[in-house]
């Protein structure tokens, strides 16, 4: 959850934000120039007909003092490895073409036009909190943006993009609904950011389904070095009810661990309280580096899109990773932006399959998914499909398909499943007070 005030993007879409042109124009594909611009490739050349490698790409921050993300690209090029040695997708071999955004708007811009440039058929499982900078050049070119991360109200709006997950706005519904029952106060830490502006909006409409005030809203430098004051504040906020116990949620991606760092000095002076996030902001890495079973996280509730890493269910990914990207430190398994990467590029695979011989381009690519494919992700979400009406266009998100999250707790220091199964927060979201 990055982004300074500066920036256009916002996590929910305004109502009164028009919806974007649905004409597009079939032509220039996208890519990535150079290693010089920050980006690499899996070598390969275009998209297409014939036997010439399919061109995708993915994106993330790397090496940003904000959130980075450099797991997404690497294990899409694992993918890609890993398909290619199988003889391809239809006899035709992936070229997965990787740029760094670097957490800018005007990067993350230059990226869709180098992805233009370069002719890829879709850019897959990325991330980038600048939405408003690339979707117009991927909508001008007809380049469909599958299975983004979920960071920014265009990824759920924009005719182009086909999400895996339903972003911040179902994890912060679905934790919001669970806090609801289980604390007194809450309150939110969020980035003193456009991107961080509505958050509390998401989690108010899940602690307002169970009847829960809403959470008190702390506004935070999210590039920060401390968060003395800001942890001091939300302890003020959250131990006001001695009858039952409040909780803080720290929302505030990489920088998360930071706010911990200055809550577990600061609880000390305070009653107890418990804490929550979402993951993103909070994996099993992190628990392990702040403490374990004795650190700030014990207790937590942590909504996800899917379920928790020891699943078997992504044991397909791990043995993946395992072949083709051992030893590199920069895959996680349990990282959110891994997990969405690997279910985007399964939903790629079932689209490229489905095209048969036909030509591959972002228009036939589009035209699928718009056209009612269904693609089953083996469990780790609920099957897929893009129809219009699945969307959520009363609140804006007509991109929103999957309203499921899953509800974990750290347990002596594992993050594990809190309750079976997903958690449908449609209904949550639909009666959402956005605007």
């Amino acid at each position: 959850m990055t982004g300074r005030r500066r920036t256009r993007n916002t996590f929910l879409p305004i109502l009164t934000r028009p919806v974007r042109a649905t004409a597009l124009a079939a032509g220039a594909l996208v890519g990535c120039a150079s290693l010089i611009a920050g980006c690499g490739v899996v070598p390969g050349v275009t998209g297409g007909a014939g036997d010439d490698p399919i061109k995708i790409m993915t994106w993330a921050p790397m090496n940003t003092n904000a959130t980075n993300k450099p797991g997404m690209p690497a294990l899409a090029q694992a993918y890609a490895r890993w398909i290619n040695s199988q003889g391809g997708i239809n006899g035709r071999k992936l070229s997965v073409l990787v740029c760094n955004d670097q957490n800018d708007t005007v990067t993350a811009a230059k990226c869709a036009q180098r992805a233009a440039d370069e002719g890829v058929v879709a850019v897959v499982g990325s991330y980038s909190q600048h939405g408003d900078a690339f979707f117009p050049t991927l909508e001008s070119a007809d380049i469909p943006y599958l299975g983004g991360y979920g960071i920014t109200n265009a990824e759920l709006e924009s005719p182009l993009s086909f999400p895996v997950n339903g972003g911040q706005p179902s994890l912060l519904a679905g934790l919001g609904k669970e806090l609801a029952g289980a604390c007194g106060p809450v309150a939110l830490v969020r980035p003193d950011s456009i991107a961080g502006d509505e958050l509390h909006t998401m989690i108010d409409s899940g602690l307002k389904a169970g009847a829960h005030p809403a959470a008190a809203d702390q506004l935070a430098d999210e590039d920060a070095t401390e968060y003395s004051t800001q942890s001091e504040r939300a302890l003020e906020h959250t131990t006001t009810d001695p009858a039952k116990k409040g909780c803080v949620v720290p929302a505030l991606g990489d920088h998360t661990g930071t706010f911990m760092d200055s809550f577990r000095r600061a609880r000390v002076n305070y009653p107890a309280v418990r804490t929550a996030t979402v993951l993103g902001s909070v994996d099993q890495t992190v628990i392990n580096a702040s403490g374990g079973q004795s650190g700030p996280y014990e207790g937590s509730y942590i909504t996800s899109w899917y379920p928790v890493a020891s699943d078997k269910r992504w044991d397909p990914m791990k043995q993946v990773i395992k072949k083709e990207a051992f030893g590199d430190n920069r895959i996680d398994p349990a990282d959110a932006g891994v997990q969405t990467t690997w279910i985007a590029y399964s939903v790629l695979k079932a689209v490229l399959e489905s095209l048969g011989d036909g030509e591959v381009t972002g228009t036939a690519i589009r035209k699928a998914l718009d056209g009612g494919l269904k693609v089953n992700t083996g469990g780790l979400t609920p099957t897929l499909n893009w129809e219009y009406e699945n969307g959520l266009a009363k609140i804006g998100l007509t991109r929103l398909v999957n309203t499921d999250v899953t509800l974990q707790v750290v347990r002596k220091g594992r993050l594990v499943a809190a309750h079976p199964g997903f958690t449908d927060v449609r209904r949550t979201l639909a009666n959402a007070e956005v605007g």
